[in-house]
């Protein structure tokens, strides 16, 4: 893919995320979400995927119990910062601890910073990185809310992010890394600002079989968190070309009917080719 290609992929992400962070309206988890990756018909550039797991009639709360949030978790966040947005629950996976510095990459409305900002507590540290600056706005509001003091939310790109070298514990993402046109870069970030021994929790769609062609250059489908999923082989190969170890992929196969309901017409069968999954991996202690 060439650099004009990646910016425009970027562009468009960028602008469909904006306009969720503008108009999406969710009060505790109650509201619907048009969020990153279902329909009920076939998207098109004006016809944008509504929910990351159903239809418009789906509620936040709904979605967030679909991927494996608890009650708890869902209500005890600011108002707004639940977008429904993921498609797994890394803050589970992760296993974090008192102290721990947590980087989210592509942290939103600031949902899951906010559930590791509980966890590190306070002599912990959560920074989310966004590239869509009314995302970043809508986030600072959400700790403003609460007060928040171990939580931050930084303007930048997963692929160059605004993060000082071997000075994170623990990366997250939920559902994000399969929007990227340049995921080599990301996890080489990754890896740059992980101290060592420090380790990834991603939540993210992956491709169990090549994607057919019409479906990877559709920025709809793009932007609905299917046409730019990477296979399982190439997700573990970027991963050892970074230098990362310990390498585990664990696809939730349950998610794959689900995945099917996101897009009708020729793209109706999305479950076959993509699946929700959970990727841990460890930068070595010694580097």
């Amino acid at each position: 893919m060439s650099t004009k290609e990646k910016e425009k992929v970027r562009e468009f992400v960028r602008e469909r995320y904006g306009n969720i962070a503008k108009t999406v309206n969710v009060i505790a988890g109650i509201g619907t979400s048009p969020s990153c990756c279902g329909q009920s018909s076939q998207p098109t550039e004006t016809n944008l995927p509504a929910s990351c797991c159903g239809g418009t009639d789906v509620t936040t709360g709904q979605i967030s119990a679909l991927m494996g949030y608890s009650k708890e978790d869902i209500i005890s966040v600011p108002e707004g910062a639940n977008m429904g947005l993921g498609c797994g629950n890394p803050v589970a996976l992760a296993s974090l601890k008192p102290g721990e510095t947590v980087v989210d990459l592509g942290s939103g409305g600031g949902f899951d910073c906010f559930l590791a900002a509980k966890q590190v507590g306070a002599r912990g540290h959560v920074i989310g990185v966004d590239m869509t600056p009314d995302m970043v706005t809508k986030a600072r509001m959400n700790a403003e809310k609460i007060g928040s003091k171990n939580v931050e939310f930084r303007l930048g790109e997963i692929e160059h992010l605004p993060v000082a070298d071997n000075s994170a514990d623990i990366i997250m993402s939920n559902c994000v890394i399969n929007l990227s046109p340049d995921k080599p870069s990301v996890y080489r970030e990754a890896y740059r600002i992980l101290k060592p021994a420090g380790r990834l929790a991603i939540a993210d769609i992956v491709a169990t079989a090549p994607l057919p062609q019409e479906v990877q250059k559709n920025l709809a489908l793009v932007s609905a968190c299917i046409g730019g999923a990477a296979t399982m082989d190439d997700t573990v190969k970027m991963l050892e070309d970074a230098g990362f170890v310990e390498i585990k992929i664990q696809a939730k196969e349950e998610s794959r009917k689900l995945i099917s309901e996101w897009v009708s017409g020729e793209s109706k069968n999305a479950g076959d080719y993509v699946v929700s999954a959970y990727i841990e991996a460890v930068k070595p202690s010694q580097t």
